[in-house]
């Protein structure tokens, strides 16, 4: 494990936000992301259980906010139907950097909240080149 992030999201609230702010969602998400909640009767939580994943892979990173675009991460289902992370541009270089060969992910919301945990496995660069006690 290289790193571990999660994020609570108010659906209310980001609701707000995407009402206020229509374009943010291209600005956000990707083609991808944005058809897959097109068909939903609400998207809303599961944008923002997306958006919260976005933001526990910087945490799981070790980046602040806005070291990487957030359309740099996408959340897609698999062909089994769990979330998976595609990481592209900076994001990916972040991640490549730091070790990072693969990633696990959950996503939940309820009525009022979105949450996402994401988990950064790989290979610790520091300790596999010697850098580091053991």
């Amino acid at each position: 494990m290289l790193g571990l992030g999660s994020d609570l999201v108010e659906i209310e609230r980001f609701r707000k936000v995407l009402a206020r702010r229509p374009r943010i969602v291209d600005r956000i998400f990707s083609e991808g992301e944005s058809g897959y909640v097109a068909c939903l009767r609400d998207p809303v939580p599961h944008l923002a259980a997306r958006f919260g994943a976005k933001e526990a892979v910087m945490k799981a990173l070790g980046v602040g906010l806005w070291k990487f675009a957030l359309r740099d991460v996408e959340v897609m289902r698999h062909t089994d139907g769990k979330p998976e992370l595609l990481l592209h541009g900076r994001a990916l270089a972040i991640a490549k950097e730091v070790g990072v060969t693969g990633w696990l992910v959950s996503l939940s919301h309820t009525d009022t909240t979105a949450m996402a945990v994401v988990l950064a496995i790989g290979i610790d660069s520091q300790v596999e080149h010697g850098g580091a006690e053991r």
